[in-house]
């Protein structure tokens, strides 16, 4: 028993530590895509009422994930925004997901169970579930995915030759030979299963899963195997049509993108989505963050080889099962239907930009790389002597590990990872707006230009790539092009609330104030508390001397938000134009405290103070001038 447990721990070890190695670049890395709505500008995190909305608020975060959420909770109260401890939990999550499947895979006495979780933590179709802090999803799914399997595979005594455990496939019932303290094994899975859908609904699929390994290991499925996973397939059809309702309603998953894919179209995109999947995992190189979309065509004869070799596949292995056994088939029902959730058939965000990513098969991918890793195992060590069989695990591992930490490195900032996203695939007008977007937040104004008008080329009707661009050439002091700009992105979408707000600003800009002022009313229809539009109405009312009706808007501003320092600051101009000067230096200071580094908070502060001297008016006692 020692040495087995010394055993364990070595390999265990072993496992933590090429895992890290490998991972060092993305543990270096930066926050990237998604991460600022998870995370970086999430305020839930920041307050026990934030945590409340995690869990009870459906939209107060961007998919109802709480136990996601509630990681990521704890982590900002422990290291704030410093992305190096959210990219460790993730790496240490991925290890122990490594030795969860190792642990049920020897259960389930396949050869090669250490070389396949190796390979499974090593594999860098996984450095985006993994690097991608945003991704939490997949690894900490994942992780109670593998913790309820392996919890109700210790209930059933399933694995192991069957030696303890509940045989609720036996003709006895389950008091009779079943000691009482198995079944808080049951309890604890579906606790487990339970916290995975919570991290991640595409784990609904484990009852399922648990259904196929009775059939493969004991050859038949009782009724009372259904009955007792019941609770299980009721959770996940809860929790998986809660997270179909938010993909389309709250995330935004609708659209002529969905609606124009028929079922037919959907069977052709699973089916070219699975062959996508096995040849990442057979050949991982030119692994990118975002792949092209296809054009899917029902009447293109040759996409219809996809789904119908995915057919073929399965009849032979079922018809094969007894001379070759049934592992294959298990290997290969397990990753199709794993997968089934992101194939096509259900509407989910990502695929506005691709059909597939590598975040996809995380869970799915454990099939195919036990069934590979298997093969090779026994293959090797029929003809291969013993030492080198381990040699050529030790040489597998290496080349992973290396291309694990080579696919790590795009991870280390967004300029990098959307940089080698176009080098990739140079037609992804996501990868050429958001770099665009990235160059504008430096400042380099001038190459993200190029970057937008690439992202328009490749999708004309790209409402947001129009808005940056404005944007960025409001920067360079091109008004009339971004005016331009703005009005192509309302064009193409009229309820886009910051195109509307953008263009009243330009407009003002341009001292159409009646144009201006209408954008500003649009704003507030489509997000009556816009604290930004009642102050910018009110600067355009200022403009026009209509001081009364600025300052309702200015006001309404701070019935909104009452720290908006630039609201304070327009208020103080209005009060002093109507020459109440203390009631606006109020308004001043309280900018100044909000904002302390508001050059025209201070500048009309001490204009004001300036002119109350000359007019013989002391300021209040405690006001600092």
């Amino acid at each position: 028993m020692r040495e087995s447990s010394k055993k364990i721990a070595f390999c265990g070890g072993l496992l933590l530590l090429i895992t890290i190695v490998a991972y060092l670049p993305a543990i270096n890395g930066g926050f990237v895509w998604d991460d600022d709505a998870y995370v970086t500008d999430n305020e839930t995190l920041r307050s026990f009422a934030g945590l409340y909305r995690i869990w009870f608020e459906i939209g107060a975060v961007p998919q109802y994930y709480p136990m996601v959420h509630t990681t990521f909770w704890v982590e900002y109260h422990l290291w704030e925004i410093d992305p190096l401890g959210y990219h460790l939990v993730n790496v240490m999550l991925h290890w122990l997901n490594a030795i969860l499947l190792w642990l049920v895979l020897t259960r389930l006495s396949v050869p090669g169970a250490w070389l396949a979780a190796a390979v499974f933590a090593l594999h860098p179709i996984h450095v985006e579930s993994v690097a991608w802090i945003t991704e939490r999803k997949n690894v900490l799914s994942g992780f109670f995915y593998l913790s309820s399997l392996l919890a109700y595979m210790r209930f059933l005594g399933l694995g192991s030759n069957d030696a303890s455990g509940l045989s609720l496939s036996g003709p006895n019932t389950p008091e009779s030979n079943t000691p009482a303290g198995l079944w808080r094994f049951f309890l604890l899975a579906l606790l487990f299963y339970l916290c995975a859908l919570l991290s991640k609904t595409v784990t609904c699929t484990l009852p399922a899963v648990i259904l196929l390994l009775l059939r493969w290991k004991r050859d038949r499925i009782h009724w009372r195997d259904v009955v007792f996973l019941m609770p299980f397939f009721l959770l996940g059809l809860a929790l998986g049509l809660t997270t179909v309702w938010m993909e389309k309603n709250v995330v935004g998953a609708q659209g002529e993108q969905w609606a124009s894919l028929s079922i037919l179209d959907r069977f052709l995109v699973a089916g070219r989505a699975l062959w996508f999947y096995v040849g990442k995992l057979v050949w991982p190189l030119r692994l990118t963050f975002n792949y092209p979309r296809w054009h899917v065509d029902a009447s293109i004869s040759w996409q219809y080889l996809f789904p119908s070799s995915v057919a073929l596949l399965l009849a032979v292995l079922w018809y094969l099962r007894k001379r070759i056994g049934k592992a294959p088939l298990v290997a290969v029902l397990f990753f199709v239907g794993t997968l089934v959730p992101a194939l096509g058939f259900f509407d989910v965000y990502p695929m506005r930009y691709s059909f597939v990513a590598d975040h996809f098969q995380y869970l799915a991918s454990l099939g195919l790389i036990a069934l590979f890793v298997a093969l090779l195992w026994k293959l090797l060590g029929r003809y291969l002597p013993g030492q080198i069989q381990y040699a050529a695990g030790v040489v597998l591992v290496v080349l992973l590990g290396t291309l694990v930490w080579r696919q790590g490195t795009i991870y280390k900032d967004l300029e990098t990872l959307w940089r080698d996203t176009i080098a990739k695939n140079p037609s992804s007008w996501m990868a050429h707006n958001n770099l665009g977007m990235e160059l504008a937040i430096q400042g380099r104004f001038n190459e993200a230009i190029p970057e937008f008008n690439s992202a328009l080329r490749l999708k004309p009707d790209h409402y947001k790539a129009h808005f940056n661009l404005g944007k960025t050439l409001i920067k360079l002091g091109r008004l009339d092009k971004a005016v331009h700009h703005y009005i192509e992105s309302l064009r193409i979408r009229p309820n886009f609330a910051s195109a509307h707000m953008e263009l009243g600003i330009a407009r003002t800009a341009q001292n159409r104030f009646q144009e201006a002022e209408d954008h500003f009313s649009k704003v507030l229809i489509l997000q009556p508390d816009s604290a930004p539009a009642h102050l910018n109405w009110g600067l355009v009312l200022y403009r026009q001397g209509k001081l009364s009706e600025a300052i309702f808007h200015y006001s309404e501003a701070l019935r909104i938000n009452a720290e908006f320092a630039e609201a304070h600051n327009a208020m103080g101009a209005a009060l002093a134009s109507q020459e109440k000067y203390l009631k606006a230096l109020d308004y001043f200071n309280a900018a100044l405290r909000i904002d302390p580094d508001s050059e025209d908070a201070r500048a009309n502060q001490e204009l004001l103070l300036r002119l109350m001297r000359e007019k013989g008016m002391e300021p209040r006692t405690g006001l600092t001038p």
